[in-house]
């Protein structure tokens, strides 16, 4: 006999614009906003891109601050707060991806400004109210609504110029977020549609991206369920994965989207027998039988890293990381111990198929 449903969903606010072409819709979403003084956020790498938003923006753009690192360090943060105030800038626009849309947020979370951002990459970020911020080598996060940007222009054309291996990873970094959400504690079922929807996606624009990079159409699908994916890690909590790839980036600096990347199949495969009919939706999204093995099979096939050992963890350092995720761990379907933490560990170190 079926339970009645019971649920809590909580929309979080944003203005999303999608489609090929729409940055050219900036200045007008700054007005709405009600703000004068853009400070545009990107990385070293990301400079030129800024710098052409800085022009087309005349006398709206405040400054440039081009120093975003992964996993936010404090005093990039504060650095970028202190040139805010001295451009008297009222809003600021984060042009990238994790990194800086994580910057962003780190400056809104002290000022209060509104935050535009314009991903290039599929981390999803910029559709949480989820912060991180990195400190004496340990990632602090949390959960404001300041932080949360107030308008979003997606743009496939500016995902054009991530390099493939980079669309991978940023990629099934954000399958994590739907797949960790349908698990979640506080699943429901409008996130658990926009879950699988989000999966589906990126699972089609991912390959058409490998096998083209200038597949705007792929390149689309992909954004479009980066979006879905930042949707339900906006509503939902997450587990294990995302406890570990904190853990991994904020003690051992690993990069970002290559760590969810390798570590996804392993917290999946761990969670199997306890979320079944979560599994159940990730693999049916990606046309498999298997969600870890499905997750980890699309990994490979495309080119991406399936070990730690690629990304240039020390096998020395597994012991303290199980030690670091398990002192304090997320809320998980499946009981957590320092044991199985290691084994996990071992298994995405090595880059076993589960």
């Amino acid at each position: 006999m079926e339970t009645a449903l019971e649920f809590v969903y909580q929309a979080a606010p944003a203005r999303v614009v999608f489609g090929a072409g729409s940055l050219q819709h900036l200045e007008r979403e700054i007005g709405l906003l009600g703000a004068q003084r853009a400070l545009v956020l990107c990385t070293p790498e990301q400079r030129d891109g800024a710098q052409a938003i800085m022009a087309s923006l005349g006398q709206r753009a405040a400054g440039l601050f081009d120093r975003a690192v992964m996993h936010v360090p404090i005093d990039t943060a504060r650095e970028a707060r202190e040139l805010a105030l001295a451009c008297n800038a009222d809003c600021a626009i984060a042009f990238g991806g994790g990194s800086t849309i994580g910057l962003g947020k780190a400056i809104a979370l002290e000022s209060s400004i509104p935050i535009l951002a314009i991903p290039t990459t599929y981390a999803g970020s910029e559709m949480t109210p989820i912060y991180g911020v990195t400190e004496g080598g340990v990632k602090r996060t949390g959960s404001d609504m300041r932080v949360l940007p107030r308008a979003v222009i997606y743009d496939p054309e500016l995902t054009l110029t991530l390099p493939v291996d980079l669309s991978v990873t940023s990629g099934i970094n954000a399958i994590a977020h739907a797949a960790e959400g349908l698990y979640a504690s506080n699943a429901n079922p409008i996130t658990s549609l926009i879950a699988e929807e989000g999966i589906r996606a990126l699972g089609q624009g991912l390959p058409g991206i490998h096998r083209d990079a200038a597949d705007i159409v792929a390149r689309g699908q992909a954004l479009y369920g980066a979006w879905l994916c930042g949707m339900v890690l906006s509503n939902v909590g997450m587990a294990l994965h995302h406890k570990l790839c904190h853990t991994l980036g904020g003690s051992f600096n690993l990069p970002h989207a290559q760590t969810h990347t390798v570590v996804l199949p392993h917290a999946l495969a761990f969670n199997a027998d306890f979320a079944p009919q979560a599994m159940q939706r990730i693999a049916r999204a990606l046309g498999t039988d298997n969600a870890a093995r499905g997750v980890h099979d699309l990994a490979s096939k495309l080119g991406a890293p399936t070990s730690l050992r690629e990304l240039g963890m020390a096998h020395a350092d597994l012991d303290r990381a199980a030690e670091i995720a398990s002192a304090n761990p997320y809320w998980n379907p499946r009981p957590i111990s320092r044991e199985d933490l290691r084994a996990l560990l071992q298994d995405a170190f090595d880059g076993t198929r589960p």
